[in-house]
């Protein structure tokens, strides 16, 4: 085995090699730092408990910013939602409001899927999201079709959402592509 690392160093000492070994621990580093994630039964105890049914039903506001990787504000805006349910099936319809004066939509339908488990869609959305609910808190992440000046990204956002009281969440969502952080998205939604 000796023999083997001496070579492998032995190896390393052209300047191209020493990149691409570089380069390898770098990448290793940030997959590893990008798997290390929370699970949300980690909140099973928090309290109070959160009912997707009962909190989203009726009007609610959100307010928000979106900062990019470098943590800058570039953007802030305003959602009003008309959620409602049937049975298993929520309708969440969300208009938006950014601070240029632009608007735009979306209506999430989610599916309860299981006792804590949802599954939802989205004209944007793409493919289905997945959550689950714990305690207070919960985990929902999904791949949004993102246009940005014309161009589609399919963008990955894991979102976390803590309910505070009866009427107050905070939701805090990472967006990233191929494993790199774009920006966060963070809101506070307000229950009428």
């Amino acid at each position: 085995m000796n023999k083997y690392l001496k070579s492998v160093h032995k190896g390393l000492k052209s300047p191209s090699a020493l990149l691409i070994a570089r380069l390898v621990a770098i990448l290793v580093i940030v997959c590893q730092l990008g798997c290390s994630s929370t699970k949300v039964k980690e909140y099973a105890e928090e309290t109070p408990v959160l009912s997707l049914q009962e909190y989203f039903n009726g009007e609610i506001d959100a307010y928000g910013i979106f900062q990019n990787r470098s943590g800058k504000v570039v953007k802030r805006f305003h959602v009003l939602m008309n959620a409602s349910w049937k049975g298993d099936v929520g309708t969440l319809d969300e208009t938006f409001t950014y601070s240029d004066n632009s608007t735009s939509r979306r209506v999430w339908i989610l599916q309860r899927t299981g006792k804590n488990t949802f599954t939802g869609t989205a004209g944007d959305v793409v493919g289905q999201a997945y959550g689950e609910v714990a305690g207070n808190t919960f985990y929902w992440n999904y791949v949004l079709d993102l246009e940005v000046d014309g161009s589609h990204y399919h963008v990955k956002f894991d979102d976390w959402m803590y309910l505070m009281d009866k009427k107050i969440m905070l939701n805090k969502s990472k967006m990233s592509k191929w494993g790199f952080d774009l920006g966060e998205v963070t809101l506070t939604f307000i229950k009428r």
